[in-house]
């Protein structure tokens, strides 16, 4: 009895334990000890453990800090003000809209007394604004943030294309240049490209984080690694088209000398291998930061969507093909018979 009496005192005292250190800890702690060391996901998912917790969570000097180490562009000043204007916390909502990977909704646009229909059918913003980071083995290699006006009909009408160096510019860094480069830039390189709606205050990060092909130039040596995110496009025909935002940033060196970064540039294309205009592009990349589906994935998720979108891309070229060929022989049939017909007028007549 003495011991079943001992065993069950334990118990209780093991579970009251629990329960104060929870809730015994100062909040001052938290934040300042705790809290300041979790990156944005472990900090997103101590916020669910309780309501304590979820408070203490949502202070916007946190995620500020987690935006600022993440993505160091955006310690940029416009960025700064910007992201602090941000509806439903700010820098938290930022760092929703831009963390997770963005993937392609085929679901209808939402009908016009959706929430977010007013974002859709809004005048297209006066300029898009892009937070870009390079990074190699965790170093940032490279960081920029520019403003691309929207509404000249030059942009409009031309194709889509942001370039964030000038053709003679060069970025110097201290990585060696020589022919285990290649391998070494696929496996530790990484980018991340967010774009952002100074109006309607969204964000997305139209970058595959790591690259989806790595490619060197057998000429002259220039190493082009690309980075991808499939996109929705228009509904054509019933069935949903995809767009493809590829991200070019383009490498050279000397042998034995350090590697520099020659481009960094994106555009949009679509399943036939055209680039869209910039009208089109600001559509397509509006509706992937309003209704768009994010998702936190494998940084390999990226390839993978890729090599399907390409797939898909190989489909539609063979049905073209043979609705091409089919149209041919039909017109083959009907040139001979009007051949044949007239013939035989000639010959009768």
């Amino acid at each position: 009895m003495k011991s079943s009496s001992s065993t069950s005192s334990t118990a209780t005292t093991v579970n009251e334990v629990g329960e104060i250190t929870i809730s015994t800890v100062h909040p001052d702690i938290l934040l300042t000890h705790i809290f300041t060391r979790l990156d944005g996901p472990t900090l997103a998912a101590a916020s669910c453990a309780s309501s304590q917790l979820h408070t203490l969570s949502a202070h916007q000097s946190l995620w500020t800090n987690i935006c600022h180490s993440t993505w160091p562009s955006t310690n940029h000043p416009r960025m700064r003000h910007l992201i602090s204007t941000f509806p439903n916390g700010g820098p938290r909502s930022f760092f929703s809209d831009s963390f997770p990977l963005l993937v392609p909704n085929s679901d209808p646009p939402p009908p016009p007394h959706h929430q977010n229909s007013h974002l859709l059918q809004s005048s297209p913003p006066p300029e898009l604004i892009s937070a870009v980071d390079i990074h190699y083995k965790n170093n940032l290699i490279f960081s920029k943030v520019q403003e691309t006006e929207t509404l000249t009909g030059w942009f409009r009408c031309s194709p889509f294309r942001i370039d964030l160096l000038d053709p003679k510019d060069v970025v110097p860094t201290s990585i060696q240049f020589n022919k285990d480069t290649c391998q070494d830039l696929d496996e530790n390189l990484k980018l991340s490209w967010i774009v952002v709606d100074s109006i309607g205050r969204r964000a997305a990060n139209m970058s595959s984080v790591r690259p989806v092909s790595v490619r060197q130039h057998w000429l002259t040596g220039e190493i082009e690694l690309k980075f991808v995110t499939i996109l929705t496009g228009d509904n054509r025909g019933g069935s949903t088209e995809f767009v493809q935002s590829e991200i070019v940033v383009t490498c050279g060196g000397s042998e034995g000398g350090d590697m520099h970064v020659r481009e960094v540039s994106m555009k949009m294309e679509d399943m036939d291998g055209m680039n869209l205009s910039g009208k089109d592009s600001l559509g397509i990349l509006q509706r992937g930061m309003v209704n768009g589906k994010r998702k936190k994935g494998r940084e390999e998720e990226g390839e993978e969507r890729y090599e399907e979108y390409l797939k898909r891309k190989e489909e539609r070229e063979e049905r073209k093909l043979r609705r091409e060929g089919r149209l041919d022989r039909i017109c083959i049939a009907f040139g001979v018979s009007i051949c044949s017909a007239f013939c035989m007028f000639a010959f009768f007549c």
